[in-house]
């Protein structure tokens, strides 16, 4: 049996969760949202929940973690953690696409589906996969843009896609646009969990059975967005 502990932490600093699989079960999940970062929190939430399931973390056969896109602190302290426990247990490492965690979750069996996630600044982060074979590959790369322009590129594809999001008022805004607008008359709008733990397992475990799994030194982040550092250089 194969134990799994995935860490998400959320576009905002603000929110994660944590999630414990046995293969493709999932055994337990905390999640929470407040004003204190998670990253300062998500320890003490780990500590209960492998409490509650009588594990200790030398039993995980595979970590997993949300590798972006995402808030760089939150990114940087999830990576971190499961690099360490990596290194520390000699176990593989799973780093997973937010977006991707996002459009599995997605039931209407449209052959593209396209995950949004807020990325502040006015700004959201999309890509668009493509179903084969039960399973989602990304057709493109994952980006950063507005949500006038994500509407642009979902026109521009002339296809009936399903947009997911786990954001209210992003779903929305952008009902309201489909509505609006003739040429995007076959494309749907659905709210899907923001809880991406679970989600991020699955994936893990599947790419476990794969044999296409990271170790702590070759496990990297998908900032997607420049950081503010980056883009004040280029500035200068």
């Amino acid at each position: 049996m194969m134990h799994v502990l995935t860490l998400s932490l959320d576009t905002s600093s603000r929110a994660g969760s944590i999630a414990i699989l046995r293969e493709a079960t999932v055994l337990g999940v905390v999640s929470t949202f407040g004003d204190e970062a998670y990253s300062s929190r998500i320890f003490r939430q780990l500590e209960f929940l492998l409490a509650e399931l009588n594990l200790n973390l030398g039993q995980f056969d595979l970590f997993a973690v949300a590798a972006g896109p995402g808030s760089f602190t939150g990114l940087r302290v999830g990576l971190a953690a499961v690099k360490g426990w990596s290194e520390v247990y000699r176990k593989p490492v799973a780093g997973i696409s937010a977006l991707e965690a996002v459009a599995i979750q997605d039931t209407s069996g449209a052959g593209t589906v396209a995950p949004v996630l807020d990325a502040r600044r006015g700004q959201v982060y999309a890509g668009f996969y493509r179903r084969a074979d039960q399973e989602l590959a990304l057709d493109g790369d994952e980006c950063v843009m507005t949500p006038v322009e994500f509407l642009d590129e979902v026109g521009e594809r002339n296809a009936a896609l399903t947009v997911v999001t786990p954001e209210s008022e992003i779903r929305s805004t952008l009902l309201k646009s489909v509505a609006s607008n003739v040429s995007l008359g076959a494309v749907s709008v659905h709210r899907v969990s923001g809880v991406l733990a679970p989600s991020i397992g699955h994936l893990a475990y599947a790419r476990a059975l794969r044999g296409k799994l990271s170790d702590a030194l070759t496990l990297d982040a998908n900032y997607v967005r420049r950081t503010d550092a980056e883009v004040h250089l280029k500035g200068s």
